[in-house]
């Protein structure tokens, strides 16, 4: 994933469910085919055996631009990001917060650490260009900014993947891999 980033014309997407799988093939199949979009996809898929929740209502925009909420905490003190199946892992973690030391965690799902990298970038450069104008903020920065504490992400990949958003993650961030 990280090379993945690299190339202009990649999309790159680690889902969790198969929702997310669905909602990426039929967005590919859109751009590629019908659009002719200048475009690949690059989807990594596990063979593990885990129970496949409905698609959370709303959730197929965020799925495409590469983060969505998929358990939200009443005062969340801790913000918990997951990509691929270490998604589960993280849901199990705000579980455990909860449950043993009463720290309710909201829990986010990262479908593509490059789409949220080229969506900064394309904002940094809009911002910098019309300066004068409205500055706009990431996908990151509107999904993450009116939430609370630290966020940590976790990825079944190098840290260097989930660090491809740092610049847009609004406080304390800390990256497992």
């Amino acid at each position: 994933h990280v090379i993945a980033a690299t190339i202009p014309s990649c999309r790159a997407y680690d889902p969790c469910f198969g929702y997310g799988l669905a909602a990426i093939i039929r967005d590919g199949m859109r751009r590629m085919l019908d659009a002719q979009e200048d475009v690949f996809y690059y989807i990594t898929v596990m063979n593990e055996n885990y129970v496949q929740p409905a698609l959370p209502a709303g959730a197929e925009q965020g799925i495409l631009r590469g983060l969505y909420q998929v358990r939200e905490a009443p005062d969340a003190a801790v913000q918990l990001l997951g990509s691929g199946t270490i998604l589960r892992e993280a849901l199990a973690a705000a579980e455990m917060l909860e449950q043993d030391f009463g720290i309710a965690a909201n829990v986010w799902s990262v479908t593509s650490y490059s789409e949220l990298r080229r969506d900064g970038l394309d904002v940094e450069r809009w911002n910098t260009l019309n300066a004068t104008a409205p500055q706009r903020t990431s996908h990151v920065e509107q999904c993450l900014t009116a939430s609370a504490g630290p966020i940590v992400a976790a990825s079944d990949y190098v840290r260097a993947l989930p660090d491809l958003i740092r610049t847009w993650v609004p406080r304390r961030y800390i990256t497992l891999g």
